[in-house]
C-alpha cells in the first residue's frame, strides 16, 4: 500500500489531479474563516475561546449536524456560512420531480437532458440559498436564538450596525459563497480526483475532527478511573464500526449472467459466463446526507412559523439537541431515501433489455420483463439490508454514548459512529478507487496486491480533462501568499495584543 502511494506521483496526471483537489480544499476551508461583511469578528473570538475552555458536548442532534456540514461556518459566521447543504436540498427537490413529473422523467432519458437538469438544480440552488441566507442574516441581528451560538451575546454586539444595506451585502456575500462551493464541486469531480461535493463535505466533517478527539481526551482522562476504561471500549467499538462500515459498503451479491454463442465471421462469441454484480448498500452515502438536509429544515419551520407553542418548543429542543424524534425522523428518512435512491438509479428493465439485446440472460429466469422482476426483487431485498445497515449506524451514536457515558447528541459521538463516519469511509474509498484505477492503467500495483477495490470505475472516462499546470502552480502561489500573510497577522496580532 505504501507503494501505491508513492506511485500516485509517478504518474503526472494523477499527481495534477491530487494537487489541484488540494488546492481547491485549501480555497474551501479559508472561505470558511472569512467573516461576513459587517459581523465583529472579535465578539466571535472572544466567544469561541470561552467556548473552547468548556466542555462542549452538549451540541447534539440538528446542531451538531449543522456544525459538521458547515465545517464551522455557522459557528465563524463565514462566507461558507450555508456550506453545500443548499445545493443538496435542490439535488432532492430535483430528484423527487424526476420520479413524480413526467416531463422531468422524460427530460432525463433524452440526449443532453441530464444537462438541463443539472443547470435547473443550480437555479433552484440559488432560490433555497437567498432564503435561508436572509433567515440567517436575519438570526445575526439577534444572536440570543440561534441554537448553534448560545452565548454569544454576552462578548458583545455580533452585528454593530444591521442595516438594509447591510442585509442585502449580507445575503449577497452568503449566496455567492454558496455558489462558489457549487463551483468548486464540479471543478473538483471533473478536474480533480473523486467526487467534489461529496468532498467538500468530508473536509467539513474532518476539520472538526480534532476539536471532537481533544473533548474526548478531556472527558475521558478527567476524573473517575472508570472513564479511561470507557475511552478504551469506545475505541474498540470505533474499529469494529470502521470495519463493518467497509464490509457493508463494498459488499456485493453476485448474478450469474450466461451468453449464448454466436459465430460473427470466423469468430465465436458469448458461451461463457459473467456477473452481475449489485451492491448491498448500493445507496452509499446519499441517504443520509439527504436525511440530514432535510433533517436541518423542520426546526427553522418551528422557529418561523409555530414560535411560542408548547408543543413546537418541546420538538424543536428534541431535534435541536438529539432527542428521539431527532433519531425517529433520521431513521425514517433514511430508510426512505434509500429506496427513492435505488428507483432512480437502479434500472432493472433496462439492464434485463440490454442482457437480451446482447445475448444474455440469467440462469432459471426467462429473458425480458421476469428477469426484471428478478432484479427488481433481489434489488429490494438487498436495499432493505443496506438501509437498515444505515439506520442502525444513524442510531449508533446514541447507543455509544448509553454505554461509556456521553450526552446522546455529543459531537464528540459524531465522529465515532453515525453519519460522519459513514460518509468519511465512503468518500475516502471512492478516491482510493479511481487513484488505484489511474495506477492500474499506468502498470502500477494498486493498493491490494490481489485483487482490486470493488466499486464502479467509469469515473475516468475523461481522463484529458485534467486541469492544467499553469492554473494549479497559480493557485499554490496564491495560497501560500495567503498563509504567509496569514503567519504575519497572527504573529503581529500575538505581539500587539
Amino acid at each position: 500500500m505504501i507503494s501505491a502511494f508513492a506511485n500516485t506521483w509517478k504518474i503526472p496526471e494523477l499527481r495534477d489531479r491530487i494537487l489541484f483537489t488540494l488546492a481547491l480544499i485549501v480555497i474551501v476551508r479559508l472561505g470558511v474563516h472569512i467573516t461576513l461583511p459587517g459581523v465583529d469578528a472579535t465578539v466571535i473570538k472572544e466567544w469561541l475561546e470561552e467556548m473552547a475552555k468548556k466542555d462542549a458536548t452538549e451540541q447534539g442532534g440538528v446542531t451538531a449536524l449543522l456544525a459538521v456540514f458547515s465545517g464551522g461556518g455557522l459557528t465563524q459566521c463565514g462566507v461558507f456560512a450555508l456550506g453545500i447543504m443548499p445545493y443538496i436540498s435542490a439535488s432532492i427537490m430535483v430528484q423527487l420531480m424526476t420520479a413524480i413529473v413526467p416531463k422531468f422523467a422524460k427530460l432525463a432519458r433524452e440526449d443532453g437532458g441530464r444537462q438541463k437538469i443539472t443547470q435547473y438544480t443550480r437555479y433552484i440552488t440559488i432560490v433555497i440559498a437567498l432564503v435561508q441566507g436572509f433567515f440567517v442574516a436575519k438570526s445575526l441581528t439577534s444572536p440570543e436564538s440561534i441554537p448553534y451560538m448560545q452565548g454569544v451575546e454576552k462578548f458583545g454586539t455580533l452585528v454593530p450596525n444591521p442595516t438594509v444595506m447591510w442585509f442585502a451585502l449580507t445575503v449577497l456575500t452568503i449566496v455567492a459563497g454558496t455558489i462558489l462551493l457549487m463551483w468548486i464541486g464540479d471543478q473538483i469531480t471533473e478536474k480533480g480526483i473523486g467526487n467534489g461535493i461529496s468532498i467538500i463535505i468530508t473536509v467539513n466533517i474532518i476539520s472538526g475532527l480534532p476539536g471532537a478527539l481533544i473533548q474526548a481526551w478531556t472527558y475521558f482522562t478527567s476524573g473517575e478511573p472508570f472513564k479511561a476504561v470507557m475511552m478504551v471500549v469506545m475505541i474498540a467499538l470505533l474499529l469494529v464500526v470502521i470495519a463493518a462500515t467497509i464490509a457493508i459498503t463494498q459488499a456485493q451479491r453476485k448474478i450469474a449472467v450466461q451468453y449464448a454463442k454466436r459465430v460473427v465471421g470466423r469468430k465465436q462469441f458469448g458461451g461463457q459466463t459473467q456477473y452481475l454484480p449489485l451492491k448491498v448498500n448500493y445507496a452509499g452515502v446519499m441517504p443520509i446526507i439527504f436525511a440530514s438536509a432535510v433533517l436541518s429544515l423542520p426546526p427553522m419551520m418551528l422557529q418561523w412559523f409555530f414560535a411560542g407553542e408548547p408543543w413546537a418548543t418541546k420538538l424543536y429542543g428534541e431535534l435541536v439537541g438529539g432527542g428521539m424524534w431527532y433519531y425517529i425522523l433520521g431513521g425514517v428518512g433514511i430508510f426512505l431515501f434509500s429506496y427513492f435512491w435505488v428507483a432512480m438509479m437502479f434500472q432493472p428493465s433496462q439492464i434485463a433489455e440490454d442482457l437480451k439485446r446482447n445475448g444474455g440472460y440469467i440462469p432459471g429466469q426467462r429473458p425480458g420483463k421476469p428477469t426484471a422482476d428478478f432484479l427488481d426483487f433481489t434489488m429490494t431485498r438487498l436495499t432493505f439490508a443496506g438501509a437498515l445497515f444505515l439506520a442502525l449506524l444513524f442510531f449508533l451514536p446514541a447507543v455509544i454514548g448509553k454505554i461509556v457515558g456521553l450526552p446522546p447528541g455529543s459531537l464528540v459521538l459524531h465522529f465515532f459512529g453515525g453519519t460522519s463516519l459513514l460518509i468519511m469511509v465512503g468518500v475516502v474509498l471512492d478516491v482510493m478507487r479511481q487513484v488505484e484505477t489511474h495506477l492500474l492503467q499506468k502498470h502500477y500495483d494498486g493498493f491490494l496486491r490481489k485483487g482490486k477495490l470493488k466499486g464502479r470505475y467509469d469515473r475516468l472516462a475523461n481522463q484529458s480533462n485534467a486541469a492544467p499546470r499553469n492554473a494549479i502552480l497559480y493557485l499554490w502561489l496564491i495560497i501560500a501568499v495567503l498563509i504567509v500573510l496569514a503567519i504575519t497577522a497572527y504573529i503581529y496580532n500575538q505581539t500587539h495584543g
